[in-house]
């Protein structure tokens, strides 16, 4: 946790806004250093995403894009998917977000796809609550992942179960 806690402000910041764009998230988990292990640091992060007002959770949800599908995924797919997600910014008004952790690539499309048509379902006060729950963990994931990279972060056993690498990145059109 050294390179955390000893990080200045501007690089704490910068690996913390990697993780989830809200300002408001990024200060308050830097603001509770310093942090005796990965347990405690992962802890205020989920805390301090669940304290996020809708106009935080706004900011983060402009930064966000759909997930990357496989890159051998047909163009047919790109094309239900890009739909959906149409039908979904329409309805809600903002991104919608998807925590994938734990799917093999095989299974990212079918679950994108089932969990946007099993939302657009949702009323307003039910999807900001899940997609208040997707960003939450979203973040807690980036987060590991990035003190994984750094070489700061003890095995994933030791804090949570390993979560493969999540792609937040624009959908390729065919």
């Amino acid at each position: 946790m050294e390179p955390v806690n000893t990080a200045s402000a501007q690089d704490l910041e910068r690996l913390l806004l990697s993780c989830l764009r809200s300002p408001r998230w990024s200060r308050r988990v830097a603001a509770h250093r310093p942090y005796p292990d990965l347990a405690s640091l992962l802890a205020a992060a989920d805390e301090a995403a669940y304290d996020l007002r809708w106009t935080d959770l706004g900011e983060a949800l402009a930064a966000e894009s759909l997930p990357a599908l496989p890159p051998d995924t047909y163009a047919a797919a790109h094309t239900a998917l890009n739909a959906a997600h149409a039908a979904y910014e329409a309805r809600f008004g903002h991104a919608f977000v998807i925590c994938l952790d734990g799917l093999s690539p095989s299974e990212v499309l079918d679950r994108i796809l089932e969990a946007i048509r099993s939302r657009l379902t949702n009323d307003q006060e039910e999807e900001r609550a899940v997609t208040a729950e997707e960003l939450r963990r979203l973040a807690s994931g980036r987060l590991l992942d990035a003190l994984r990279n750094a070489g700061t972060a003890r095995s994933a056993t030791d804090a949570r179960p390993a979560a493969p690498r999540r792609s937040h990145v624009p959908p390729v059109s065919h």
